[in-house]
């Protein structure tokens, strides 16, 4: 691991497979990034949730061409994010962030509990995880030991990010294909480090600890006992991390990757753990492409636990992926329902997807691949 500064500022890191220098500066004429660039959070008192205003965003880059793609390498006439002429897994603070760069606390900066009108600078930190210096191609094409040293390096980052001054939650995820919202062809993820604790973990925190308080049981621990039980939604298992649709799927494909063991976090995953999740990540990801004859768009969740310790305490770390294809050439939109009421709607059973995803499964050792 070797880190440099961009032209403006920004951090990059590169995850290297081998050792190999990085002597390659960033030599574009960039403006140093402004101390004050960050944008603002809004607390919505209907509620509960805080919104970040980024309008800088609108003018960041969208899927341009293949020779001014921003990570790919570096080359003469092509400048890009990245200046070295190759690499592995490079990861950089995002030139267009919906957080940060500046940090600190909401609660230092908002009244306790906030109110209508409440405000704050943007705190944070965005990041960009290119997985490979090839510019086509998802996590999923990637090869296992290429896997293998994203994981680490999303490991690596969640250490480092939880323990900034006033981060609660860090999330990595990867979305991937126009139809889930890419901006960027190019093979790679993201990392946000939120300076609150985001909607969706807020409630599984709330019902993580309401249960662990009930039962003494961690509840991620419980639903897997209780999938391998059942057995139908169960799509496979290893040594160290088991996948299942779960029992109330929300969306036409989604299927969640749980670790056998309390952990928290990627950081907190031992070496043969990562070693196996490698593997069945990507199985996971080739069986969702092989269901229907092209490519699946999709969103793949690190769900982390947050970082106050007593949270920690009682939330597993699990991967959610998840699809809007309901089938060979439509896709679930959040309408009515979803969008405005936060009420989903399966046109689907979880049963059967997890049949799909078994059968994908056959059909891709049949063939060998």
């Amino acid at each position: 691991m070797s880190s440099i500064r961009l032209a403006d500022g920004r951090e990059l890191i590169y995850f290297d497979e081998t050792a190999r220098p990085h002597p390659e500066p960033d030599q574009r004429p960039l403006e140093p990034r402004a101390a004050d660039a960050a944008g603002e959070v809004r607390y919505d008192a209907l509620t509960g949730d805080w919104v970040a205003i980024a309008a800088h965003r609108g003018n960041r880059t969208y899927l341009p061409p293949a020779d001014q793609c921003p990570l790919c390498p570096s080359k003469p006439g092509a400048a890009s994010e990245i200046p070295a002429a190759d690499y592995d897994v490079a990861v950089f603070e995002n030139r267009f962030p919906s957080l940060g760069p500046a940090l600190g606390s909401l609660a230092e900066h908002t009244p306790v509990p906030p109110v209508w009108g409440t405000k704050s600078t943007g705190f944070g930190r965005c990041e960009v995880v290119a997985f490979t210096s090839d510019h086509q191609g998802s996590f999923g094409t990637l090869g296992p030991r290429r896997a293998r040293t994203v994981l680490a390096a999303l490991a690596q980052r969640t250490a480092w990010l939880s323990a900034l001054p006033g981060i609660k939650q860090v999330f990595p995820f990867e979305n991937r294909g126009k139809d889930v919202g890419v901006t960027l062809h190019h093979p790679h993820g993201q990392i946000y480090a939120y300076p609150y604790l985001t909607p969706r973990a807020t409630v599984m925190a709330e019902a993580a600890a309401k249960h662990h308080e009930r039962s003494g049981q961690v509840l991620l621990e419980h639903i897997l006992h209780a999938e391998q039980e059942a057995g139908d939604r169960m799509v496979l298992q290893g040594d160290h991390f088991s996948a299942f649709v779960p029992f109330a799927a929300h969306w036409p494909l989604e299927v969640h990757l749980v670790p056998h063991r309390q952990v928290a976090d990627l950081a907190g995953l031992s070496g043969p753990e990562l070693d196996e999740l490698a593997v069945l990540y990507l199985d996971l990801l080739h069986r969702l492409d092989s269901v229907y004859d092209s490519p699946t768009p999709y969103i793949a969740a690190w769900h982390q636990a947050p970082v106050d310790p007593g949270l920690r305490a009682v939330s597993r770390l699990h991967l959610q992926i998840t699809s809007p294809r309901r089938s060979a050439d439509k896709l679930k939109f959040l309408a009515g329902s979803e969008a405005a009421m936060g009420a989903f709607i399966n046109d689907s059973t979880p049963e059967r997807i997890a049949g799909q995803l078994r059968e994908a499964g056959r059909l891709q050792q049949g063939s060998g691949s």
